[in-house]
């Protein structure tokens, strides 16, 4: 089978420029709401549902599924594998349906606060040094994501497309703080929405229709459009590990559900994200697969989402490549604006200045949020794809922070100090010596490094329980 080319479409930019002019003006608007500190990080505790729904949708899907996540697993494994990258959401949704009234009562302003309150101030250095870590590979990962889309309408190389991006993502996450970035979150979700389910009819049309399209796959490689796509349980599993673990202790959401205006604002936005997560994610899978039939081996894997916006009328291609730039974009922001919070509270205020007034803390919030952003693009140039540094980032933060903290929930009166710091620690460590050594037989390291946390929480909290240290 003969593959299409790639062709530049510079006309589509346009859309693209439309909505990053949007995206600053809200953002200029939203900057004179600022008059505080916790107006910045936690947006004067005032999101509403739509706002609140919107912004969780939009921080949870960006460039991890667009150009990587579901759009690389529908391009290596297969509409299916596409379509299957809904489950985390399912999951995560569930989780927090569970935990954020709990979330909401600890009124911290990061994750490591609330390690801290359990576990002590040791493991909140630590969570906070893996937090920052985690977040600033997933922060690359969008940079990369946004390049995709400058080269694929104007050509332009990745370097330079990585540099602007860079400076946009940055730019949007200091004017406003988390007003500016829950509200272009918001019109961004629902842009996301529209036109993700808008563009898949015409995006079929492009490959001749769905009958066609699995013909096609069917002469190239028919495990493609099996359920698993050639992939073994485990290593299926592994595919969606790395972000259940990573979404259910990400700091994000914890700052999202605080900042929402009660708590029945944040049940109904837990349930209205997931169910734009499962308009959205099966939507991404078949675009990405039909790409991937049409453009093969012409293409990197994580083009082939956006690759398809170059085949189907220009408004529609436009309002797609629009929508994807939105993934991006505000995925970015959102962790970025995280990392500066993380900088301040658990860094500045804890151990440089304990009582800093309002304007203090709002500038050292902006300065660290442009200091991660730096320190990302830098990460960017040790990982080969944005699937590599997904997985990678998603697991430093899931498997090392995620079983302390629901644990220091749902069972505060069993987990101990010492169990809390030895599974972050040692989950981080795994993760980093399984990465090394190249994931030895294509297992991802989230299968290995989560059950060693979880193991070691489990075990040290009974040794130390029976020590007469279980209490924090």
């Amino acid at each position: 089978m003969e593959f299409l080319q790639v062709h530049t479409t510079p006309h589509l930019l346009i859309y693209v420029v439309i909505y990053f002019v949007v995206m600053l003006l809200i953002g200029a608007w939203a900057s004179k709401k600022i008059k505080s500190s916790e107006d910045y990080a936690l947006a004067g505790r005032s999101l509403g549902p739509f706002v609140l729904m919107g912004t969780l949708l939009a921080t949870s899907v960006g460039s991890g599924t667009i150009t990587g996540g579901g759009n690389s697993l529908a391009y290596n494994y297969g509409y299916w594998a596409g379509i299957q990258w809904v489950i985390p959401f399912i999951v995560f949704c569930i989780i927090y349906m569970c935990v954020y009234k709990q979330i909401r009562k600890s009124n911290c302003f990061t994750v490591p606060q609330i390690l801290q309150q359990k576990y002590g101030a040791e493991t909140r250095i630590l969570g906070s040094i893996i937090n920052l870590i985690g977040m600033a590979g997933i922060i690359s990962s969008q940079y990369k994501g946004f390049g995709y889309v400058l080269n694929i309408t104007v050509g332009v190389d990745t370097e330079t497309s990585t540099l602007i991006a860079t400076v946009i993502i940055i730019l949007l996450s200091v004017t406003g703080g988390l007003f500016s970035v829950a509200w272009t979150d918001a019109v961004s979700a629902f842009l996301i929405v529209a036109c993700c389910v808008i563009g898949v009819p015409f995006v079929l049309k492009a490959g001749g229709g769905w009958e066609s399209i699995t013909a096609s796959a069917a002469a190239i490689d028919p495990t493609k459009l099996t359920f698993f796509g050639g992939r073994n349980l485990i290593i299926w599993i592994g595919s969606f590990l790395p972000l259940i673990l990573l979404e259910t202790g990400d700091q994000n959401f914890y700052t999202r559900l605080t900042a929402a205006k009660d708590d029945k604002t944040a049940r109904n936005a837990i349930i209205g994200w997931g169910i734009m997560a499962l308009l959205v994610m099966p939507c991404v899978g078949i675009i990405a697969f039909t790409g991937s039939i049409m453009f093969g081996t012409n293409i990197d894997a994580g083009m082939a989402f956006l690759s398809t916006t170059t085949l189907i009328p220009p408004f529609t291609g436009g309002m797609l490549l629009a929508a994807s730039t939105a993934f991006i974009i505000t995925t970015g922001t959102s962790y970025l604006l995280t990392c500066g919070t993380s900088v301040t509270y658990d860094f500045y205020v804890q151990y440089v200045n304990k009582t800093p007034n309002d304007k203090q803390t709002l500038w050292v919030n902006r300065i660290g949020t442009t200091l991660i952003g730096v320190i990302a693009l830098i990460i960017l140039n040790f990982f080969p794809s944005i699937l590599a540094l997904q997985n990678w980032s998603y697991t430093m933060i899931g498997a090392s922070i995620t079983p302390a903290v629901l644990g220091s929930m749902w069972f505060p009166d069993k987990v101990t100090r010492p169990a809390g710091f030895l599974s972050m620690l040692l989950g981080a460590v795994t993760t980093l010596v399984w990465e090394i050594l190249g994931c030895p037989g294509g297992y991802q390291s989230a299968l290995i490094a989560a059950p060693v946390s979880i193991i070691v929480l489990l075990i040290v909290s009974l040794c130390t329980q029976k020590k007469g240290t279980a209490t924090a």
